[in-house]
């Protein structure tokens, strides 16, 4: 592997320099008034990003992992019963994680390609008179097979069944690299991580709680110390953590969200679509299919590639790695060497993106696939070409 190419996974994305260098700073006390200065700004730099006016802000040393357990294990007791759909990987792992807490999950088993059954879910919720569901889980990008869900549709379901269930959304492959409204879809917990849209190594779990939601952790009785939003919020009341803090990557976070608000949000979404059309126009020049079932639930942040029945698409990666020095994801779960991943989210433009597009016609000729070599970059070019840049900022 090369650390002079840009890298194609889902995350952790390319850095711009400047994020390098914000997180590779001195020390500091993190007892100190100056840890104040760069916490504070950056939890009302996420707000913007959440596109929240209410929301508390809940930053912790973890992943996206980290913040599922945070949502699950300060809102809701054992026992309770929460509805989720399994459609890929990322989900199922939720899943996993609430029935390893002692939660009651309804299931709806969902084809992998496909987003999320609201209509389905009005029905169970609707169904539910006795308001037995506490939480509805939702996967706003499934980062496996590279499908957007719509999050305003299953606020809808909820609406008009009349249920009073929370609304937790993993964004962790969406925010801030997609549009995400937390206060008008009604988003009670917003799930994401350090190491996608916001450019930065991974190291942070970064959860937003509405009013419901809290209120809900007054009530809630799962065990949670490293997780416990009500330790966090008193440390943030005196500048401060329950523990220690990743001051480097707070510092990062702080200035990634000027980066985007400066790029202006909608510029930054327009980004992510346009470079990311420009690689589903190569894939239909290659004549393959994106696990993606059709171009409603197309993700703008990641693209997975369906290979040819009884290719090893594991190969494709592999070779990848080891005669260009170039990463690409790798098919997980039931897509597992069925299909290569794409990622083309935070720092990216679309010169980058071509480059990657190059190396996967040169690994799959090199593989033995039918495969033209340029034809998929010459496919992206003519859309490039054809389209406006809006902004080249967050990828400086």
């Amino acid at each position: 592997m090369s650390f002079q190419n840009p890298v194609f996974i889902p995350g952790p994305t390319n850095m711009p320099e400047a994020l390098r260098k914000a997180v590779d700073m001195p020390t500091l006390d993190h007892r100190s008034p100056l840890f104040g200065q760069i916490l504070h700004p950056a939890l009302a730099g996420v707000k913007k990003v959440l596109k929240s006016e209410s929301a508390e802000i809940f930053v912790f040393p973890s992943t996206g992992t980290g913040g599922w357990e945070t949502a699950i294990s300060n809102t809701l007791s054992a026992g309770d019963k929460v509805l989720a759909a399994r459609n890929g990987m990322f989900s199922h792992r939720w899943i996993d994680m609430c029935q390893r807490h002692g939660l009651d999950v309804q299931l709806v088993e969902t084809p992998w390609g496909e987003g999320l059954p609201a209509d389905r879910y009005e029905e169970i919720l609707t169904a539910d008179t006795a308001h037995e569901i506490k939480a509805v889980l939702a996967t706003h990008n499934e980062t496996a097979t590279g499908v957007k869900s719509d999050i305003a549709a299953v606020r809808r379901a909820l609406d008009a069944a009349g249920h009073p269930a929370l609304l937790f959304v993993d964004g962790v492959s969406s925010i801030a690299s997609m549009d995400f409204r937390m206060d008008e879809w009604g988003v009670d917990i917003a799930v994401t991580g350090s190491q996608k849209g916001f450019m930065l190594p991974p190291g942070l779990a970064i959860v937003g709680v509405s009013p419901r939601a809290m209120q809900a952790v007054e009530t809630a009785t799962l065990p949670r110390t490293f997780f416990d939003i009500k330790d966090m919020a008193n440390g943030y009341a005196n500048n401060a953590y329950p523990y220690t803090p990743s001051v480097g990557l707070l510092n990062g976070l702080n200035m990634a969200c000027g980066m985007l608000l400066d790029e202006g949000l909608e510029n930054v979404f327009a980004r992510h679509h346009r470079i990311a059309e420009g690689v589903r126009a190569a894939v239909r020049a290659w004549g393959l299919e994106l696990c993606a079932v059709s171009p409603d639930v197309y993700s703008d942040s990641v693209s997975a590639i369906r290979t040819p029945a009884g290719f090893d698409a594991n190969k494709f990666v592999s070779l990848a790695a080891e005669k260009y020095g170039v990463a690409f994801g790798t098919g997980l779960g039931a897509v597992a060497g069925k299909v290569f991943r794409i990622g083309h989210l935070g720092s990216l433009t679309d010169v980058m993106a071509l480059s990657g597009l190059a190396t996967a016609e040169m690994v799959m000729a090199d593989l033995g696939l039918n495969i033209q070599l340029g034809s998929g970059v010459a496919a992206a070019q003519d859309y490039y070409r054809g389209t406006q840049a809006n902004s080249t900022k967050a990828a400086a």
